[in-house]
């Protein structure tokens, strides 16, 4: 078993690319997703962020890169779904991934073990994983940091109901400059960054790295964006 450090995956500085399609899509498909990655290499990403076993599996097919696997599961009406429980962390450990993301907020999780305990969990069963805390504010921020997590990502600021209306981007990245004041543990800046210039602020600002979605990999989202712009324009 390797034991992989943050150092040695060359994330630092860098873009990491999020290849998902959800079940509604019209990209929903590992094959497609595997494609995607693939042109997410070729177009310079660091590494690759993955939905469920079956696109990962069919990623490290297609790139050599590191890959922050995830798995969107529901479990009734819960709100935690982003690697809730240790059955999608072991499917994740299965398919060699080298980091795993979960949620990482103060939300109960589905099936009532607390983030400590999975995380101690994790660690036992799973020590060659490094792990991103998916995050809403600088406090779960910190809490994630005190419990060992490698990276801190605010991935859910704005999709939480303590942030409810949110925006990372909000007042030139405000949260993610508390996060970075506050937090010592690594940065990630992930959610809604729409533009290369705003990647490049993240980086500026002294993020770890940035991961962009949507903005790459989602046409639906940016085929709406474009006709947004320009009904405003012509509306204007």
């Amino acid at each position: 078993m390797v034991i992989m450090t943050l150092d040695s995956l060359g994330l630092q500085g860098k873009l990491i690319v999020s290849c998902q399609a959800l079940e509604h899509e019209p990209l929903y498909s590992s094959f497609i997703m595997g494609r995607m990655a693939l042109a997410a290499q070729q177009g310079g990403a660091a590494g690759i962020r993955a939905n469920t076993a079956e696109d990962i599996n069919e990623i490290r097919q297609q790139v050599q890169l590191p890959v922050i696997g995830i798995v969107k599961r529901n479990y009734g009406e819960h709100p935690v779904f982003i690697t809730p429980t240790l059955k999608e962390v072991a499917e994740l450990a299965a398919t060699g991934c080298e980091i795993v993301a979960l949620d990482a907020t103060d939300r109960p999780r589905p099936d009532g073990m607390s983030l400590s305990e999975l995380v101690r969990q994790i660690r036992q069963q799973y020590p060659q994983l490094l792990l991103m805390a998916d995050v809403s504010t600088v406090e779960e921020g910190l809490e994630a940091q005190r419990l060992g997590f490698d990276l801190v990502s605010a991935t859910l600021v704005g999709y939480t109901e303590q942030t409810k209306g949110q925006k990372l981007y909000e007042n030139d990245f405000a949260i993610l400059k508390e996060m970075l004041r506050q937090i010592t543990a690594p940065i990630v800046a992930e959610g809604n960054i729409l533009t290369p210039e705003m990647a490049a602020r993240c980086l500026e600002l002294g993020v770890y790295s940035v991961v962009v979605g949507g903005a790459i990999t989602r046409p639906q989202q940016i085929t709406e964006r474009f006709i947004e712009q320009m009904k405003q324009r012509m509306q204007g």
